[in-house]
């Protein structure tokens, strides 16, 4: 749903902050109504996503109300009506399981109502679930009543089928997907667009943001001399943060089916 009048960056940026101070107020349905009626919620991005209202109160009570979760955000960047948001999450699950999860997340927002108020209509996080998971195996003994708490609230929100949705997410591109995105970066900063071009699978797509058309070389002209930051699997998708002075970008590459190659990329750079 299109916004009938383009919102700043700060109107962009007010409404995800609602987000976490929601989250830190346990403000149930404060969180909730920040959706739009369809929004959608992919949390890891590769599990099953939650879409309504009542699928986003249900994640809501699954992964948000029973734990303090506090955002470290390092950058923001805007794009259109898009947001995404480079940071750490800090999520307490016991008085001795604290886990540390960098993330990007990417909200979507448009305008709902008669009155156009801004809603988020999609937000993705990009984390690892396998890497948490492995957090969590560290702490020992102390995160075994945590770990039945989270599995009981999961297939009492949502159900045996919840459940596995939710595991989905253990399924990335992994290192390998993880190193094909930072090998392209590295061509792209050295400047061969013919080595990025070599690394791309047709047919791609490579976009600033969600829709504006972008060029290999126009990619490659932007990237030079940047370095990689903090990369990222998640389901389909590998994503990475670029880095040149005061320039700060996020590159979301979709893998290709059966893992051969990437197939498109999402430069959000302002």
């Amino acid at each position: 749903m299109p916004v009938p009048q383009s919102p700043t960056r700060e109107d962009l940026l007010a409404t995800v902050e609602r987000s976490p101070a929601a989250t830190a107020a346990h403000d149930k349905a404060g969180w909730v109504s920040l959706f739009s009626a369809d929004g959608r919620i992919e949390d890891p991005v590769g599990s099953r996503p939650h879409i309504g209202h009542r699928a986003i109160g249900q994640f809501y009570d699954t992964f948000i109300g029973p734990r303090t979760i506090v955002f470290h955000r390092d950058a923001d960047i805007v794009i259109d009506n898009t947001v995404m948001r480079d940071l750490e999450l800090e999520v307490h699950m016991g008085a001795k399981v604290q886990l540390r999860i960098p993330v990007y997340l990417q909200y979507d927002v448009v305008a709902e109502g008669a009155e156009t108020s801004l809603k988020i209509a999609r937000l993705q996080a990009f984390w690892e679930l396998p890497g948490m998971v492995a957090q969590f195996v560290r702490c020992g003994v102390p995160a075994l009543p945590a770990g039945l708490g989270l599995s009981g609230a999961l297939l009492r929100n949502q159900g045996p089928g919840g459940a596995v949705g939710f595991l989905g997410g253990l399924r990335t591109g992994g290192t390998r997907a993880k190193r094909s995105l930072t090998a392209l970066l590295a061509d792209a900063a050295t400047g061969d667009a013919l080595a990025v071009k070599r690394r791309l699978s047709e047919p791609m797509q490579l976009t600033r943001g969600l829709e504006t058309r972008l060029s290999v070389s126009e990619l490659v002209e932007e990237l030079t001399g940047s370095r990689v930051q903090k990369v990222i699997a998640a389901g389909r998708y590998v994503v990475a943060g670029v880095r040149r002075d005061s320039y700060r970008g996020v590159v979301i590459a979709e893998l290709a089916p059966g893992g051969r190659g990437i197939s498109g990329l999402r430069l959000f750079a302002e």
